[in-house]
């Protein structure tokens, strides 16, 4: 029998225990990825190439608070901007109030929205007829795929901010880098229907002349408005994406006290496992030394059975983070906040080097102590 094959049979010699072992591993390894994904979408991930050139200018006090529709033309002055494109939340309700229904909805400038979100690919025949047609509209290809959407087909949007209901028709079916689950429609629509809505705007989406421009554009547009009555904040759009984040509370802290928790507990339970393991079998290990096994060997068993099951349970667990993550990103409610997210492969080794970290840390005291005991001792325990 090969070291490889003793150790495999060792790791399950106790299979209620064993399985339960890599069970708890899995399912703490599970929550584990989800949170390390999490973070590398809220914190590492970059983005497309051309979301590097964005920015977003909104109101310096308050997301709540609109800013003059002119300032996109004092804003188009401003060295290294290529275009800028007027955007408002408008955040109605299709159908019902349910999470399944939820999606976002902007009124904008037709002509110009396309021009800042580059990597948004939509036919040019579609663009045009949204652009001819004020109560028309274009969709995500994946929203409309959710709701069967077609060209020509028209959608009621219940106003809960402005009061004034939607009644648009799809003109287009745009493709973005990653599912945006948005509506856009010509922001003259409320306009003309409500009067305060006239010539405002939320936010403004800037399109720079490259990655480099981003600050320097961000500093422009902030000093043109300065002393105005209504100053500027002005960030590069996954900048502005994390503000609107940690508006909820420290993300950060949060997903890294539960990571802390989760390594915690998962080598607590791995540690007792091995500890009770390792005591049971303390004749065995005289017996091993009665036959030539040195204490490296002896040690490297048990440390490599630790290992081994924690080994197996972070695949596991990882796995089905995978599926879950993929599903959370479809699921009626969630879809919005898992937007894009996928489990990458960094991501998943990382998660197998905690658990195979955790194995071994919980072995190794236990096996150090077994490693150290004499023959004679260990005949005689009796445990």
């Amino acid at each position: 029998m090969t070291l490889t094959r003793f150790v495999t049979k060792s790791a399950f010699r106790n299979r209620r225990r064993s399985v339960l072992t890599v069970l708890s591993i899995m399912f703490s390894l599970v929550l584990l990825t989800i949170m390390m994904t999490v973070w590398h979408s809220f914190y590492l991930d970059k983005g497309s190439a051309q979301s590097a050139q964005r920015l977003i200018t909104r109101h310096r006090v308050s997301l709540t608070q609109n800013l003059p529709i002119y300032y996109r033309e004092k804003i188009l002055t401003v060295p290294g901007v290529v275009a800028v494109a007027p955007t408002q939340w408008f955040g109605g309700q299709y159908k019902d109030d349910k999470p399944e229904n939820f999606f976002a909805q902007f009124g904008t400038d037709p002509e110009t929205i396309f021009k800042v979100v580059t990597d948004f690919k939509i036919p040019a025949e579609q663009l045009a007829a949204w652009q001819h047609d004020q109560a028309g509209c274009v969709v995500d290809s994946e929203l409309a795929r959710k709701y069967g959407w077609k060209i020509g087909d028209r959608i009621i949007i219940n106003g809960t901010i402005f009061p004034v209901n939607l009644e648009l028709t799809i003109r287009g079916i745009f493709v973005a880098p990653q599912p945006s689950i948005t509506v856009y429609f010509n922001w003259k629509y409320v306009e003309e229907a409500v009067a305060f809505a006239k010539g405002r705007a939320g936010t403004f989406n800037i399109l720079a002349d490259s990655p480099e421009d981003v600050p320097k554009v961000a500093a422009g547009v902030d000093a043109l408005f300065h002393n105005s009555s209504e100053p500027t904040k002005t960030e590069s759009e996954k900048a502005f994406q994390l503000a609107f984040i940690n508006s909820i509370g420290n993300v950060k802290a949060f997903i890294l006290s539960i990571c802390m928790a989760v390594v915690f507990a998962t080598l607590l339970v791995s540690a007792n496992t091995m500890a009770m393991s390792i005591r049971e079998r303390t004749r065995e290990v005289a017996v091993l030394k009665t036959l030539g096994f040195t204490r490296q060997t002896i040690l490297g068993l048990y440390i490599g059975e630790a290992v081994a099951i924690a080994v197996l349970g972070g695949v596991l667990g990882c796995l089905l983070a995978a599926g879950l993550v993929t599903g959370m990103a479809h699921a009626p409610g969630m879809g919005f906040f898992f937007l894009g997210m996928t489990v990458t492969f960094p991501t998943l080794l990382l998660a197998v080097f905690v658990a195979a970290t955790v194995g071994f840390l919980s072995a190794i005291v236990p096996a150090y102590h077994a490693a150290k005991i004499g023959i004679v001792e260990g005949l005689r325990y009796i445990g």
